[in-house]
């Protein structure tokens, strides 16, 4: 209970209660990940089970009875008969989990080489740097692109659609760890020097302890909003690649597989399959680049 008090009455909730876009950005992530964790129970239908399918409700139209069955669908209906407000559920399901697993895939990377960068120093510093500095020339989609491409590649066509979700995660996280090595190496720099760090090599502490209980714990604020704003961009690759065929597999649909989807009945008049879809992967996206721009404000020591 102390703790819970502690924080309550800490500068950073006091910052967050001042800010309206922070407060407006947390409740539409919220929502938005509490609809996909509890997506069985606030829709009537699982839109990838095709036993729960009638085709007789294909286009139907937001907030419109289907002409034969008389169901009504609030975001409408698919050319199958899914629901578009489910299939956004469920689909945003597999966004989130690709964009946390390649985040965390990506931050236990980036700072545990980072670390090993800035507190051995010498060749390996050199070695990993040179590495992050080259891997920055190319954007970081063409690095997710390249390396989910020669990982399918490799893989035994039985198996692709099986492990495509972890070679996304995999992809991705391998395109977005050299920012946390970054910033890592430079707080070891700067911490790795001070009489703490001394204090501990004089009482025996091995390098790895030093590490990971002195040095690590003082590099973590700026670590948490890198993995913020990473989240976002990471949702974001896993939408573009999925959208371009890369990505998710058909039967297990993501926020991108569904816009690749809806893209082809665009013109056709069936714009709620694509439009939904959008405005969803907008708004969770935006919601929580906002939330890491806040927190980089907030844990900012210039701005206090």
């Amino acid at each position: 209970m102390e703790m819970i008090k502690r924080f309550v009455d800490s500068d950073l909730v006091y910052k967050f209660n001042r800010s309206p876009v922070a407060i407006i950005a947390l409740a539409v992530t919220v929502l938005l990940i509490g609809g996909a964790v509890l997506a069985p129970f606030v829709t009537s239908q699982n839109p990838f089970d095709p036993a729960s399918l009638n085709l007789m409700n294909g286009f139907s139209k937001p907030m419109e009875p289907n002409q034969f069955t008389g169901d009504t669908f609030i975001f409408g209906a698919d050319d199958q008969g899914r629901d578009v407000y489910a299939t956004i559920l469920y689909g945003m399901r597999i966004s989130l989990f690709v964009g946390f697993a390649a985040v965390l895939f990506a931050m236990v990377l980036g700072v545990s080489l980072g670390l090993l960068s800035g507190f051995i120093g010498g060749r390996t510093d050199v070695i990993i740097m040179r590495i992050a500095d080259i891997q920055l020339t190319f954007p970081a989609i063409l690095v997710a692109l390249l390396i989910f491409g020669i990982a399918k590649g490799i893989t035994p066509p039985s198996m692709r659609d099986e492990i495509a979700i972890w070679v996304l995660i995999i992809a991705i996280g391998l395109s977005d760890w050299v920012q946390f090595a970054r910033v890592v190496r430079g707080a070891t720099l700067v911490e790795k020097s001070k009489e703490y760090v001394q204090a501990a090599r004089l009482i025996g502490r091995s390098s790895f302890v030093i590490m990971i209980r002195h040095i690590l714990p003082n590099t973590l604020s700026p670590v948490l909003v890198i993995a913020t704003i990473s989240l976002a961009l990471a949702i974001i690759a896993e939408a573009t690649l999925s959208f371009l065929g890369v990505g998710a597999p058909p039967t297990q649909p993501s926020l991108g597989t569904l816009i690749r989807i809806g893209q082809g009945f665009l013109f056709s008049g069936e714009w709620w399959i694509l439009f939904f879809p959008a405005i969803t992967l907008l708004a969770l996206a935006l919601s929580v680049n906002l939330l890491g721009d806040w927190l980089r404000d907030a844990l900012n020591p210039k701005l206090k």
